[in-house]
């Protein structure tokens, strides 16, 4: 099997893939402190759940925006697994051009989503992670990666809200009820939830003007359930996206 991990600033996303088709995935929140060790204990737990043990891992790729934890992980298959663990980082082969200005300024996890989206719609295309941040990765009508823009996570900008406003109370994110909110928590609900939906929307249809049409466009990301339901130009949510990336990026690398 091939372990794939997406080390997020706020959660932890891994999976194991045999062939082409993804066995289990599993989540847990991105602790900066965990050794090589805890990350083992915590992988072999999981594992085990499923009826599967180290021994079943014969390859693996991580993809890290947290700088500290990529040692950590690639020691950790070192240790335990038996194997050198691919990173996706500068010098990856990813199969397409890249028109950025800078290479290596592109966040791990943005690189891997732009190569799923290549495989899946070739171009042009957009994907739209609902993460720590949220990122728009263009791919134009050629399949090359031509950049894309980012934004405050919808988290983020709760949290600060609460903080900053003395009176305002901190909010579980959750559908809103209406537009209108009839009292405080559905007010800041309905203007994170339906503010987010529109401002991805307006963004999306500025990019498609940049790139002289409309492209196809899918979002992934923990919060993208919450979100995309209350979009117009979002046309797929694949919570798995990354994931797939990551095999594939292993499978051009592995050749």
């Amino acid at each position: 099997m091939l372990l794939v991990v997406d080390v997020g600033n706020t959660q932890t996303h891994f999976g194991a893939f045999r062939g082409e088709q993804l066995l289990e995935h599993w989540r847990f929140a991105t602790v900066r402190q965990s050794t090589a060790d805890q990350l083992g204990a915590a992988l072999r737990n999981l594992l085990e759940l499923r009826g599967h043990g180290f021994g079943d891992l014969e390859a693996s790729i991580v993809s890290s925006t947290v700088p500290q934890l990529e040692p950590e992980w690639t020691a950790m298959a070192h240790r335990y697994l038996g194997h050198e663990m691919l990173v996706v980082g500068p010098g990856i082969k990813t199969g397409m051009a890249i028109r950025y200005d800078n290479p290596r300024e592109i966040g791990a996890d943005r690189l891997v989503n732009a190569v799923a989206i290549r495989e899946r719609f070739g171009g042009p295309a957009v994907c739209v992670d609902f993460g720590t941040a949220t990122t728009f990765d263009v791919l134009s009508r050629q399949g090359e990666y031509v950049g894309g823009a980012l934004m405050t996570g919808i988290e983020i900008s709760l949290e600060a809200l609460s903080e900053r406003g003395a009176r305002l109370p901190k909010v579980d994110l959750a559908p809103p009820k209406s537009v209108i909110g009839k009292n405080t928590i559905d007010a800041i609900r309905s203007g994170v939830v339906f503010g987010y939906a529109g401002a991805i929307d307006a963004i999306l249809r500025r990019l498609f003007d940049e790139l002289g049409g409309r492209a196809s466009v899918i979002a992934t990301g923990g919060l993208s359930s919450l979100v995309v339901p209350y979009c117009e130009e979002i046309e797929e949510v694949d919570d798995l996206l990354t994931l797939t990336g990551l095999r594939l990026l292993h499978e051009l690398n592995s050749s």
